[in-house]
């Protein structure tokens, strides 16, 4: 990876810099700690995980067998379902840093907004976020309603919201009010788990610049000025998925791109959640 990788941010409302290339390790497996490696090798600062996928263990070992140093890194990791409530949130917080061997997270994420308890959890992340042991804290999977109720209790706004993000579900509504409220975007699937990298306009897009399906897809993500967490445990793919900053693409490609929006889910929609 390009030392351009390592110097791309995006500044949350925190003061925080957060990488604006991650790797995303939801379904990585007896994979992750090896994925985890491979991505610190290559140039990667910023790792993604959460309670749910069962591999916190992992990330955390891959990040004490590195040679870079704590500070240079951003991890986030995300509260679930089941620990939803002021006083589960803190302790399963504490679980989260135990499992990793963390003192303390760059971003601490709500995962899903569970109804009835989701503010009270929050009210727990804000704690956590004032101790400082979550440098930032957001949320995941928040729509534009679950935004406008949080903004309506919150002492501290988000200072990030990861949801599914791709040229085939761009969430308008919900990402002209994170712009509006200062709340950086993450995308997550920002490939559609595959499911559209054959596109008739990715592949010319592709073509004409000498870049891959995948790497049209992600620097779009970038140029909207997206958060990117692109997932792969194969090595030469986690290159590719970073090697992003070398090309631009025109704003006719940007206008074919967003012209594609089908509203595509590929993972669980937060549009059925109250």
């Amino acid at each position: 990876m390009s030392e351009d990788v390592k110097s791309t941010f995006v500044t949350l409302n925190s003061g925080a810099k957060i990488p604006q290339v991650g790797l995303g390790v939801w379904q990585s497996g007896g994979k992750t700690k090896s994925a985890v490696a491979a991505a610190l090798a290559a140039g990667y600062r910023h790792v993604d995980t959460a309670a749910v996928y069962g591999n916190e263990p992992q990330v955390g070992a891959a990040i004490a067998e590195s040679d870079v140093p704590r500070e240079q890194l951003f991890v986030t990791s995300k509260l679930w379902n089941k620990d939803h409530g002021y006083d589960a949130a803190l302790r399963a917080f504490d679980a989260t840093l135990a499992r990793l061997k963390l003192e303390y997270l760059d971003l601490f994420l709500i995962h899903w907004p569970v109804p009835g308890l989701r503010l009270e959890s929050w009210r727990a992340l804000e704690k956590l976020y004032a101790e400082k042991r979550a440098r930032s804290i957001g949320v995941s999977n928040f729509l534009a309603p679950h935004l406008r109720e949080l903004q309506g209790a919150a002492q501290v706004l988000p200072a990030a919201n990861q949801i599914e993000l791709s040229p085939f579900l761009q969430r308008r509504e919900t990402v002209a009010l994170c712009q509006q409220l200062g709340i950086a975007l993450e995308a997550y699937s920002p490939l559609t788990r595959g499911q559209r990298l054959g596109h008739t306009s990715i592949a010319a897009i592709a073509q004409r610049t000498g870049k891959s399906p995948a790497q049209v897809m992600l620097r779009w993500g970038l140029q909207r000025g997206f958060v990117i967490l692109p997932k792969s445990v194969t090595p030469a793919r986690i290159e590719e998925n970073a090697a992003l900053f070398d090309f631009t693409l025109t704003e006719a490609d940007i206008q074919a791109l967003d012209s594609l929006e089908e509203g595509l889910v590929t993972g669980w929609d937060p549009a059925t959640q109250d």
